[in-house]
């Protein structure tokens, strides 16, 4: 692996106003000498908008090197031009339209997010080689969701994952193997990774353990899907955070087949069963005073694109980068708790 600098250099993010990417560029900032992130985002309406610039704010409030583009990847020449302009060194990829769910009733969005705009990306990366700035290494976000109905655990990154049950996952599988291509054909040095159920302060309201929250609080049934059988490995954000910066740090080497290419998970590697991790947070929001007791649920089946279980097999990761999550449940969702009630219930 060719070991990568990261002071003095320029980052381009793109989903910056994202949950993780909003929290990369701020442990960036803070970390990083002479850092400079030219942070990118569309800024859609996919859920609340309010949250988004509150995430920005917070990153601008650093008065550090941040430039923001409100600019959608899936517009070709304005990212040629970007790149262009800017000339990043690093380019991390986190834009994409985000949920399984979301994908069945609105698919067109995902492919021109996650299709196309990726694609983009990667020819923004491949007009740099013939400059004296190439782009260094491609980071991007992949899915747990690539191994759709995959029995077993943990999912390794050795696993077949042919078999996509949302149209989400199918996009995201996409990614890895555009990405390949890119790499193999003009030795664009690129890493995915594919994320396990992120949480944590200023996160995304799509997620189960936010809607949880909003119910709760309303006093109304919280839905709970395999009638509460269901397992997820729950990842806090500042753990996802480190060890996206140490994956920046160290470019691919080539694989047999000529690509400097390579996949990892990055999860907390530990399943956590739906009903414990419910119990926690309910938990954790009574000592918020955000409710008195112990919210109603209503016990479904198991919804369509769904999965039974994620587990991520991380050993990959621990042996390159030394990555070891540090944050528990407990801790995880108390500092949610305490976000929620501060920026909610003001």
């Amino acid at each position: 692996m060719a070991k990568i600098d990261l002071n003095n250099k320029t980052i381009l993010i793109t989903g910056a106003a994202g949950f993780i990417g909003s929290f990369l560029c701020k442990s960036l900032l803070e970390t990083v000498n002479e850092i400079k992130i030219i942070g990118l985002d569309s800024i859609t309406d996919y859920y609340d908008v309010s949250l988004k610039k509150s995430r920005l704010e917070m990153i601008k409030s650093l008065n550090k090197d941040f430039t923001f583009l409100k600019e959608d990847i899936s517009d070709k020449k304005r990212i040629l031009e970007i790149f262009s302009e800017y000339k990043p060194d690093i380019v991390i990829n986190l834009a994409a339209q985000a949920g399984v769910r979301y994908s069945i009733t609105n698919p067109d969005s995902y492919i021109k997010s996650n299709m196309e705009g990726f694609f983009n990306i990667l020819e923004a990366c491949r007009s740099t080689l013939e400059s004296s700035k190439p782009v260094q290494h491609l980071v991007y976000a992949s899915s747990s969701s690539v191994y759709g109905s995959n029995k077993k655990v943990p999912y390794s990154t050795q696993d077949k994952v042919d078999n996509p049950v949302s149209l989400y996952a199918a996009t995201k599988k996409s990614n890895e193997l555009f990405a390949h291509a890119y790499s193999q054909l003009f030795k664009i040095p690129s890493t995915g990774l594919r994320f396990f159920t992120v949480y944590g302060p200023m996160g995304r309201p799509d997620m189960a353990y936010f809607k949880f929250t909003d119910k709760l609080i309303k006093g109304q049934p919280i839905q709970i899907y395999n009638m509460g059988d269901m397992w997820r490995d729950f990842t806090y954000i500042d753990d996802i955070v480190s060890g996206i910066v140490n994956v920046m740090k160290k470019s691919p080497e080539e694989t047999e087949d000529g690509a400097p290419y390579k996949i990892y998970n990055i999860g907390n590697s530990k399943p956590e069963s739906l009903m414990n991790f419910i119990e926690i947070l309910e938990n954790c929001l009574i000592k918020e005073k955000l409710i008195s007791g112990p919210g109603k649920k209503e016990l479904l089946p198991m919804q369509a694109g769904d999965v039974y279980k994620t587990y991520a097999d991380i050993s990959d990761l621990e042996k390159d980068f030394g990555f070891k999550p540090a944050t528990n449940l407990e801790t995880g969702l108390s500092k949610f708790a305490a976000w929620y009630k501060d920026f909610y219930k003001k």
